[in-house]
């Protein structure tokens, strides 16, 4: 016997549930995490392309990379043509390439889905397109899945946030390379929910009387907005939905924007862009990573030495240099986290050059993120105005995802809705166990 799954393919985290019409069970896809039923949206691919995924992606990383030796050979990467007037002539190019390099960690792989000029990346000899990870991805969480259940698994419902982009040809393309992906990652039938759709289902579970329901889903990646009919199957109706582009990595994004440059020497360094160039890109996940060049270590190394800002800039050495920078992130997140229930934090990273240590109060965080608060605001506003419906005849606001705890935006909701109305949903499950149900109906 087969069965068809729900899977919430997250941008942070990710997690698979099976509903029997009575009870949705959330599968442990990840049985090393501290929520077993949550597993990251990580991917580790070795050298001798070995895949592993969530807290094993992590574990394996940690392992063969931090603080590591390096070495670096040249190597022939194609030829370029010179034309002008009479001359013609071809000339060789090559590049520095770690050859110690164990493997490459990969984060945020729903949100290449939405980049409409990110093609992929070469991990290796092998050139991994946007598909091609999300397969990876799918079908490594299919075969945990299977081991759990103990049956084959051919059939899913996959979540999708509202809108992938803006452009419609450009988000019928992500959809459409995401079935694909689900296709080669062993699933014969694919069809997809959108994820404050999957939420809105699993909260109907909880009332028994019909209400006029505003889902606010805010995870890693999006907000997703649903204005339903909710409480009888017969009834059950959407009436608007909408979302943005803003969520939690923008938020993490923003704070290493604002308060951890300068423990790297943004404002200290003057007259080299170069340096300036490396400052600037710590914010990007993806461009990290590819600064560890010989070019670039004796940049910073003749800068350290000129006495230019060496505290700082041995430790942007050592963060690119020993593979720190997922540690970093991480660190980063944990604190936003925290400011949920406190009332500020510390952020800090500790290693033989880098002593970083951030006190981060919630203020300061809502002082930060305080521009994305009139855009969240403007889409919601706008989705309940397509709706139909007035602010009065709204019976309940559901909010779920990681970034729908930030008390800047639950005050938001009170504030619009009144706080009676605001009910909490489960964080990371509600998404999936709605999909789960969707996938049983």
């Amino acid at each position: 016997m087969s069965l068809k799954v729900g899977i919430d393919f997250g941008t942070s985290n990710s997690g698979v549930a099976v509903f029997d019409g009575q009870k949705v069970r959330l599968l442990p896809v990840d049985p090393k995490n501290v929520l077993p039923e949550v597993i990251k949206t990580v991917l580790y691919i070795t050298k001798d392309y070995r895949t592993y995924l969530g807290h094993e992606a992590v574990e394996t990383y940690y392992r063969d990379n931090v603080n590591r030796q390096r070495r670096y050979v040249k190597q022939w990467a194609g030829e370029i043509e010179y034309r002008g007037a009479d001359m013609f002539y071809v000339d060789d190019v090559f590049v520095y390439v770690d050859e110690l390099k164990p493997g490459r960690l990969l984060q945020y792989l729903k949100t290449a889905l939405r980049k409409d000029n990110y093609q992929g990346t070469q991990i290796f000899e092998r050139f991994y397109s946007v598909g091609d990870l999300a397969q990876t991805y799918l079908n490594l969480l299919k075969k945990r899945a299977e081991e759990v259940l103990g049956e084959s698994i051919d059939a899913v419902t996959l979540g999708r946030p509202v809108k992938f982009s803006e452009s419609p040809e450009m988000d019928r393309k992500a959809q459409e390379t995401l079935r694909q992906a689900a296709h080669e990652a062993g699933f014969k039938a694919v069809d997809f929910e959108l994820e404050p759709i999957a939420a809105a289902l699993y909260y109907e579970q909880s009332i028994t009387e019909p209400q006029n329901v505003v889902i606010f889903d805010f995870g890693g990646g999006t907000l997703d907005i649903a204005v339903m009919r909710l409480g009888d199957a017969k009834s059950r109706k959407v009436y608007a939905s909408g979302g943005v582009d803003i969520a939690g990595s923008d938020f993490d994004r923003t704070i290493i924007e604002k308060r951890m440059l300068p423990h790297f020497g943004y404002g200290k360094v003057k007259h080299h862009p170069e340096i300036m160039q490396m400052i600037e890109a710590i914010p990007d996940w993806m461009a990290l990573p590819e600064l560890g060049t010989p070019i670039n270590k004796n940049i910073l190394e003749k800068a350290i030495q000129a006495k230019v800002a060496p505290v700082r800039l041995k430790a942007l050495e050592h963060l690119i240099y020993n593979d720190l920078a997922f540690t970093f992130y991480n660190r980063v997140e944990a604190g936003k986290i925290a400011l949920s229930s406190e009332g500020a934090t510390i952020i800090s990273l500790e290693d033989k050059n880098i002593a970083l240590w951030e006190l981060y109060t919630r203020s300061q965080f809502e002082s930060d993120i305080q521009h994305y608060v009139v855009d969240v605001e403007k889409v919601l506003l706008d989705t309940i105005a397509k709706s139909g419906f007035d602010i009065e005849e709204i019976d309940a606001v559901v909010k779920t995802g990681g970034s729908s705890n930030i008390p800047l935006f639950t005050g938001m909701l009170e504030r619009i809705f009144g706080a009676e109305k605001v009910k909490e949903s489960s964080s990371f499950s509600s998404v999936v166990a709605g999909l789960a149900i969707k996938a049983w109906m």
